[in-house]
């Protein structure tokens, strides 16, 4: 082979390994595990909207994902499911303050078989096990045990206390029966409860509102898509996917 053809060809595969990679701009998002069918949905609706970008959505616990970040997992949009675990980050430099706003509110509840005789907070003592998510990674658990302590109640029920890794594993302890009732957040309930109910709503004196921040990592403030994004997760259709699983967005 003629050596200004070798020339042609290496220039071409030059070309191609630089190009190739752009055609794809990859968005790595982080959302606390309550919003998996909110944020799968958006991030879909967005996709097919813009067809340059795809998605890599990872979801668990807000402390466990907070933690993972600070590990130097990758992640462009960080979703919390309090304020606690976003202001973690904005101390450990990882988060710019001035891009953290307010994604969605929920509320706690109180779910269990149809037939358990409970109807409101002070009941719960009457259970043997009671799902909670681990206060000192999950938001939920955090918010449930503010109300606990607040009602009297958290000694009482200090033995009866499963933990869980995150809000969702609370729902499936619950619906499989392996526990007696569980603290989720309405939504999960309204969405995936298939054995239980909801027994009562935790009153919201008890508990701090129930907030979802969202916030651009220091990594996804060096792409344009990761913006973008964030402006759309800010949009009215964005906003009606929201109301449409149960969240509230006021």
């Amino acid at each position: 082979m003629k050596k200004s053809v070798w020339v042609s060809f290496f220039a071409i595969m030059l070309i191609c390994l630089f190009t190739v990679p752009a055609l794809a701009a990859g968005i790595n998002v982080s959302a606390a595990a309550s919003l998996r069918e909110v944020v799968n949905e958006l991030t879909g609706n967005y996709a097919k909207q813009n067809p340059g970008v795809d998605f890599q959505n990872n979801f668990g616990a807000s402390g466990a994902l907070a933690k993972q970040i600070e590990n130097g997992a990758p992640a462009d949009i960080f979703l919390s499911a309090n304020m606690e675990w976003m202001d973690y980050l904005k101390t450990k430099n990882l988060i710019d303050e001035k891009n953290v706003s307010t994604f969605a509110f929920n509320i706690l509840v109180f779910v269990g078989k149809p037939e358990t005789k409970v109807a409101k907070l002070q009941d719960v003592v009457k259970l043997e096990k009671i799902a909670i998510g681990s206060p000192k990674s999950v938001p939920a658990g955090e918010y449930a045990m503010e109300a606990l302590k607040k009602a009297g109640l958290d000694t009482r029920l200090e033995n009866k206390l499963v933990m869980a890794k995150d809000v969702r594993e609370c729902l499936m302890y619950a619906d499989r029966g392996e526990v007696d009732g569980a603290f989720v957040y309405k939504t999960d309930a309204l969405q995936l409860a298939q054995n239980v109910k909801i027994l009562f709503i935790v009153p919201q004196e008890l508990y701090s509102r129930v907030t979802y921040p969202m916030a651009i990592t220091r990594e996804g403030s060096k792409k344009s898509d990761a913006a973008a994004f964030m402006k759309y997760l800010h949009s009215d259709g964005a906003q009606k996917v929201l109301l449409k699983y149960g969240f509230s967005v006021k």
